[in-house]
C-alpha cells in the first residue's frame, strides 16, 4: 500500500471522526512527523477535501484548524444514490407534500421493522453491535460505546451510536423530515429502548449521535 496515500486516507478519517484538528493533533494521533503532516494537509488542501481556518490562542501565533470539505466528506463510501432513486422512483407516483411524507414513513417503517428482524432477540449490548454492522455496510460509518465508557458493555443499558457519515445526506438536506422517521426506526428496531438524538449532521455538526437507553 502507497504510505502517503494511506496516511492522507487516515487524516481525512481522524477528522470525519473528530471534526477538526490541528497540525499537532494529526502528527501525534497517528505518529507522523509535524513536517510530513504539514506536507499531506497541503496536497488534501489543493485538492479540494479539507479547509481549514486560523483560530488565535492566546498570544502565539494562531492555529490552523483543519476540517473536511463538502469534497472531503463525498470521499467517504456511501449510497444515497441508490435510496435517491428508490425517492424519485416512489415520489414519481404521486404528488403533494403531504402523500410525500407517508411515503418517507412507510419506508421507514418498513426499514425498521427489517432492521428488527434481523436484531433478533438478545442483550441490548448485542443488538446494538449488530446495528452498528448493518449500518456500516449501507455506508454509514458507525460505531457505538456504553455509559459510562468504562461500563461493561454486556451489561450496559445505556449506549451512544455515533454515525460520522450519512449515506443519505443529499437527500437530507433536501427532505430533513427523513431524519426524524430515521430517529423513529431506531426506536422501532430496538423495540423496548428510548432513543434521542445527541447529534445532527443536517444541524452542521460533524456527526449524528444517538443516546440507547433500556426502558
Amino acid at each position: 500500500m502507497n504510505t502517503t496515500s494511506s496516511t492522507k486516507q487516515d487524516i481525512l478519517q481522524h477528522l470525519l471522526k473528530q471534526g477538526q484538528a490541528n497540525t499537532h493533533e494529526l502528527a501525534e494521533q497517528l505518529q507522523v512527523t509535524p513536517q510530513a503532516i504539514r506536507r499531506h494537509l497541503k496536497d488534501l488542501e489543493s485538492e479540494g477535501l479539507i479547509l481549514f481556518e486560523s483560530v488565535h490562542a492566546g498570544t502565539g501565533r494562531p492555529q490552523h484548524m483543519y476540517q473536511l470539505s463538502r469534497a472531503g466528506r463525498d470521499r467517504f463510501p456511501d449510497h444515497h444514490d441508490t435510496f435517491a432513486i428508490d425517492l424519485l422512483d416512489t415520489l414519481s407516483e404521486t404528488v403533494g407534500k403531504d402523500q410525500m411524507r407517508v411515503i418517507l414513513r412507510k419506508q421507514w417503517e418498513r426499514k425498521a421493522l427489517e432492521y428488527q428482524q434481523k436484531l433478533g432477540p438478545g442483550t441490548l449490548a448485542e443488538r446494538v453491535a449488530k446495528l452498528v454492522k448493518l449500518r456500516e455496510a449501507e455506508g454509514y460509518m458507525a460505531e457505538y460505546y456504553p455509559i459510562p465508557e468504562d461500563a461493561d458493555p454486556m451489561k450496559a443499558t445505556r449506549f451512544i451510536l455515533t454515525e460520522y457519515n450519512c449515506a443519505i445526506s443529499q437527500v437530507a438536506e433536501t427532505f430533513p423530515s427523513v431524519c426524524d422517521n430515521e430517529l423513529e426506526m431506531f426506536a422501532i428496531a430496538l423495540k423496548d429502548c428510548q432513543v434521542e438524538r445527541t447529534h445532527w449532521l443536517v444541524n452542521g455538526e460533524h456527526r449524528c449521535g444517538y443516546l440507547i437507553e433500556a426502558d
